[in-house]
This record gives C-alpha cells, sequence and structure tokens, in this order.
C-alpha cells in the first residue's frame, strides 16, 4: 500500500517524474516515512548531513537561511509534490544548504543518498533538473549572499571529478544530425522530428563542411515570427557561427570556449571529423555550480554596478579554485573570460547609449588579457581597429570612435579595471585608428626597429579580439606575419634584449634578491614571470606563431621541435607555479588584508618549501634567458 502510494507521488513531483515507471517502482522500496508531530526544525543550513532527498506528501516545509542575528531571510513554503535536499546531496557535500521547519502533521518520504547518486548518473535530464535549478537561484542576489560558494564544487561530489579532470571523449555527446544548406525549412523541421533533435545542421551542398545550424528556437524566431515561407532554403534562417572542439580537449576548456564564441553549440572532432555535438545546457549539467555558472549570471548583468559586484565577488572564487589544487593557468584562464565577458557586456552599453557605429570596427585587448594571462591586480590594456572609410568620413568616423572609447575605459575603470598608467589603452587618440594606420604602425616597429622601442611595445604583439570584426583582427595579424617572413635580425636582437632586461631575483649566493617595501622585504613576482612571457614571445615571433597564450606557445613551440620535452616540463611548471602564487597573493590582499592587490610577495609569509622552489624555478629562467641571449643576440 505504502509503495503504491509512493510510485504515485513520484509520477507527479520534479524531477522523478522524468523517470520511467519500472525505476519508480524499484526505488520506491527504498523509501522512509516521516511525520512531524509539531513544527520541527528539520536541517540547519551547513550543519545537518541529509540522509537523502525528501518528498513532501502531506503538510509543508518552510525554508529559509539563517543570517548572522538568526533572522530567517529567503523565506519559501513548500507543500506537496515538493523534492527537497537534491541541490544540496549533489553540490553541497551532502550538508543542508537551506534551514528547514516541518510544520505540525507534515509527512515526507525520504529516499536514501546512494539512491539518488545512483538516479543522478544514469539519468542525465534528472541530474540536469537539479543544476540548473542551482544556477537559476544562484541569478538572485539574496540567495547566492548565503550560499557561501567555496564548498559547493571544491568538494562536490560531481563537480569535483568533471570539471578540471574530464574530458570531453568521457561524456556522452549527442550524434550529428545535418541537411544540405539548400533543404526547404519544412524539411529541415520534419528532419528534427523524426530523430527527435532540437538541433539540425547544415552542410554545403555535396559537402562534409558544416556552415551553420538551426534550433527550435531559430525555427520559431526567424521563420514562423517573421511569417516566412517554410519552404525558403534552411540555409536563409540559419544561425551560426560554427565552433569545434577537439574530444581530448577537458570540459572546462570547452565551456570557456562556449562562452568566449557566443555559441550555443560547439561540434566534437575526433581525429580531424565531426563525431557529434554538445549544448550549453548540457556541458554545465556535467559540472554542476562552478566559475562557468558565475560567468553565465555575468552575462546576465545589465548596469556598470551590478558588473562591478561581480567582478568583487572574483576573488573569491580564484581562492576556491587555487585552494582546492587547480592549476594556476586555469584560475588565469577564468578571471580573462569573465573580463572578456564584462568588457563586452560594457561595449554594448555603450552602443546602445551613443548609437551604431559609424564603420566596422574590432575591440582589442593587449599585454596580459590579450594573452589571456589576466590576474586581479589589473589595468586596461587596449586599443581599437576601425575600417579604413573616405576622406569625407573620416573624422566623423574618428570622432565616433573617440567618444565610444572614452566611454568604454571610463565604465571599466568603474568596475575596477583601472586605467592604464601607461595610456596604452583605446582612449588614448594614439590607440585607436584606422587598420591601415595599424598596420603603418607595425611596419614602423618592426622595420624600423630600435631597442627603445622594442621595450616599449613588444606587448603590442600579443594583441587578441574581444568584440566587433574579427576580421579586421584576423587581416592586421597576416599583415604582421607578412612582415615577420622577411629577415629582419635587428628587430629579433631588440625584443631578445627585451626578454634579457628583467633577471630572475636571485643574490649571487643563490638566495632570493628582496627589496624593502614598508617594513616588509618583498620581491616583484611580476617581474620574475616578464623573462617566461618575453622570450616565449621572441620564439613565436620568429616561428610566426599566431597564438598569443604563454601556455599555449610553449606547447607549439615544443610540437615544432623549438623546445625539448624536458624543457617544457621545466618551463611550464615553473610559469604556472609563479602563476598561482601571484594569484593566491592578490586574493588575499583583497580578502584578508583588505588592501589594493599588487605582485609584491612577502618573504616572511613563505613556507620553507616555497622559498626553495622559487630558488629552483628561477634558476631554471636563468638558463632560458642564456640560450635566448646565445641564440638572438649572439653573445653568452
Amino acid at each position: 500500500m505504502m509503495q503504491e502510494k509512493i510510485i504515485s507521488l513520484l509520477k507527479i513531483t520534479e524531477p522523478f517524474h522524468l523517470l520511467p515507471e519500472t525505476v519508480l517502482a524499484e526505488i520506491s522500496e527504498t523509501f522512509t516515512r516521516t511525520e512531524f508531530s509539531k513544527d520541527t526544525l528539520v536541517y540547519r543550513q551547513e550543519v545537518t548531513e541529509m540522509r537523502g532527498v525528501d518528498i513532501i506528501e502531506s503538510g509543508e516545509y518552510e525554508t529559509f537561511f539563517f543570517d548572522a542575528a538568526e533572522n530567517k531571510r529567503c523565506i519559501s513554503i513548500h507543500h506537496s509534490p515538493y523534492c527537497f535536499g537534491g541541490i544540496s546531496v549533489v553540490l553541497n557535500r551532502v550538508r543542508a544548504l537551506k534551514s528547514a521547519i516541518a510544520k505540525k502533521g507534515t509527512v515526507v518520504y525520504t529516499l536514501p543518498k546512494k539512491e539518488f547518486y545512483e538516479l543522478c548518473n544514469a539519468y542525465e535530464d534528472f541530474f540536469h533538473y537539479f543544476t540548473s535549478d542551482f544556477g537559476k537561484k544562484m541569478l538572485d542576489e539574496e540567495f547566492s549572499h548565503f550560499v557561501k560558494t567555496p564548498a559547493t564544487f571544491e568538494e562536490s561530489y560531481f563537480a569535483a571529478d568533471q570539471l578540471y579532470s574530464r574530458k570531453i571523449k568521457g561524456i556522452t555527446y549527442k550524434s550529428i544530425v545535418s541537411c544540405e544548406e539548400n533543404t526547404p525549412v519544412f524539411e529541415a523541421a520534419q528532419m528534427m522530428a523524426t530523430h527527435k533533435v532540437s538541433c539540425i545542421f547544415m552542410k554545403k551542398s555535396a559537402s562534409a563542411e558544416i556552415i551553420g545550424y538551426a534550433t527550435d528556437i531559430t525555427l520559431r524566431d526567424n521563420v514562423i515570427a517573421r511569417c516566412l515561407d517554410s519552404r525558403i532554403a534552411i540555409s536563409e534562417v540559419m544561425d551560426n557561427p560554427i565552433v569545434s572542439i577537439s574530444s581530448d580537449a577537458y570540459l572546462y576548456e570547452a565551456v570557456l570556449m562556449m562562452f568566449k564564441t557566443k555559441s550555443r553549440y560547439l561540434l566534437v572532432k575526433d581525429n580531424g571529423e565531426y563525431v557529434g555535438f554538445l549544448s550549453r545546457n548540457r556541458l554545465l549539467s556535467e559540472q554542476g555550480q562552478s566559475p562557468l555558472v558565475f560567468i553565465q549570471s555575468v552575462k546576465q548583468a545589465e548596469s556598470v554596478e551590478e558588473l562591478k559586484k561581480k567582478w568583487k565577488q572574483v576573488p573569491d572564487i580564484i581562492t576556491q579554485l587555487l585552494g582546492r589544487g587547480v592549476h594556476g593557468e586555469i584560475a588565469s584562464q577564468v578571471i580573462t573570460t569573465i573580463a572578456d565577458t564584462i568588457t563586452g557586456k560594457v561595449i554594448e552599453k555603450v552602443i546602445r547609449q551613443i548609437g551604431k557605429p559609424p564603420a566596422k570596427f574590432a575591440f582589442i585587448v593587449t599585454g596580459s588579457e590579450g594573452r589571456k594571462e589576466q590576474t586581479l591586480s589589473t589595468d586596461q590594456d587596449n586599443g581599437i581597429i576601425y575600417e579604413d572609410k573616405a576622406n569625407e568620413h573620416r573624422e566623423m568616423v574618428r570622432e565616433y570612435f573617440l567618444d565610444f572609447a572614452k566611454k568604454v575605459s571610463d565604465d571599466l575603470n568603474i568596475i575596477g579595471f583601472e586605467y592604464c598608467k601607461g595610456n596604452f589603452m583605446a582612449s588614448n587618440p594614439k590607440w585607436t585608428h584606422s587598420l591601415s594606420h595599424w598596420k603603418r604602425n607595425y611596419n614602423q616597429w618592426i622595420e624600423e626597429s630600435v631597442p627603445e622601442t622594442a621595450m616599449k611595445l613588444s606587448t603590442f604583439f600579443d594583441f587578441r579580439f574581444i568584440y566587433g570584426e574579427e576580421s579586421i583582427v584576423k587581416d592586421l595579424k597576416n599583415y604582421i606575419k607578412e612582415k615577420l617572413t622577411s629577415p629582419n635580425q635587428l628587430f629579433f636582437a631588440h625584443i631578445a634584449k627585451n626578454a634579457l632586461q628583467y633577471e630572475p631575483p636571485l643574490t649571487f649566493l643563490k638566495r632570493i634578491k628582496t627589496q624593502t617595501i614598508g617594513k616588509s622585504e618583498v620581491f616583484d613576482i611580476k617581474t620574475a614571470m616578464s623573462p617566461i612571457v618575453d622570450l616565449l614571445r621572441v620564439y613565436a615571433l620568429k616561428n610566426q606563431l599566431e597564438i598569443e597564450n604563454t601556455g599555449e606557445r610553449m606547447k607549439k613551440l615544443t610540437e615544432i621541435g623549438v623546445f625539448t620535452q624536458q624543457q617544457y616540463n621545466e618551463m611550464h611548471q615553473s610559469y604556472y607555479y609563479l602563476m598561482a602564487l601571484r594569484l593566491k597573493n592578490q586574493a588575499n590582499q583583497i580578502n584578508i588584508d583588505k588592501k589594493h592587490p599588487d605582485n609584491y610577495i612577502e618573504i616572511s609569509k613563505l613556507t620553507k618549501i616555497e622559498r626553495v622552489t622559487l630558488i629552483e624555478i628561477f634558476k631554471t629562467i636563468a638558463n632560458f634567458q642564456l640560450g635566448i641571449k646565445v641564440k638572438f643576440t649572439g653573445s653568452f
């Protein structure tokens, strides 16, 4: 009798109603029944360990957060049928995320944790219900205020394994359903219905090349809402861009790529061939709560004040990542992706404010952001490249973009991206110009190279597209690549000397060299990292690699034989050890010391192991500098 009652209850309870009836019958035997005789505090947030998940049969649960004064906050009332505890079990180390009081006469059935985990592993939609529900709740400011996020992905049952160590090939991706570009819309819709998919891909006629995709939303917005004839070619209404990723990539790389490209779908490649695709929702469900859900919340922010609040949360996220041993490379990429997202939101806001641009343009970032190596102590390094226009329009176009650049720069400064002290910003008229003007700049820097220019402008060879017309950036990069094909030993000698200007902070006795600031003995970790950044830029330019990121440059240069595998391992480990230490120090300066972050590391705060490690890293850097000195400057 009780088993039948449980099955009937599950059939109308989200998300259990998604499960097959045979499964409901099987798990119904594992439920236990509890009746509350008075108002009872059943769960206390972050204290009570969940036995499983509760299904309310009758009565009600009052859920809330206790604040510091023991007042109830973010109160919700839940009746039958309601499932309580799923998010806590999946994402909060099995501890209750919210407090809950059961009213007198309330009856609940509890499914044990073991069976609940098995359902999450076996049924994607079931698991996705809890992770997506949590992501939506986190968009609520009061809810997110009380949820202390470190534990939610530091020790999460699912996320710990999947976010940073699991590869795409380890998850199930959907098979590609495709049609030719000239297929009528109604036929494409029929194929989607037959295969029960919400996305179909378009191929070039008589070719395997995929050029676009269409979803249920595409058909709604681009066909039905516009009253178009369903017999037109699907290519006329399809969406793009098409973005692909290797099946050997990690989950975090896939989601970062989606946010960067603004694509909702990723094609998966294996040995150069498309083998399936992933949706953004699918990837988010694979990792539960993570920094990537936070990035999604940044995309929802509408005002400069909201974006400022989001940026202030980033140090906490980085502390959590580094605390669980996440690699410095990943932490830096997360910061960069958040910064890119914020910059894009600011640009869109300014365009709405002052009107559409009078010419195509590309907003670029340089320096550490251009290399996708953003830290928590960051200023603005950016520029604007706009298309060349006829003489009579030049001044009007330039006036628009200078005004645009100033407004973007001002907003970014308010959010927390400070004005560049060297004024290498788009708001400086020197760094907002037409494509032809930028080409003249690079031509001069390469052809008329002098030591001062090489030192001052070397980071302008680390520029990256952020917003606008990417073809403009590709045009400029192709131009630079062509200029570097012809021998110009003087240029490379100058930028090589630039890579040698900063020596690792070691004394003659191989101890860490410090400087005194206030009462503290410190060393500048940014300066200590610069030799690796600079020397890899030299090798990348010499080998005409269109790669900005230091880690990616290392990898590619090793693949083409510039470095041995041992050299790569030493360099990679050294650089990202320093990156993790730098980010950890900055996060502590913000969260603990309550001061503006900088790049100075106090020797007294380092452990003996950290000091020994740093000395070995600085020796390694010195050896690499010796190699570049011989190769590019011809001297020891």
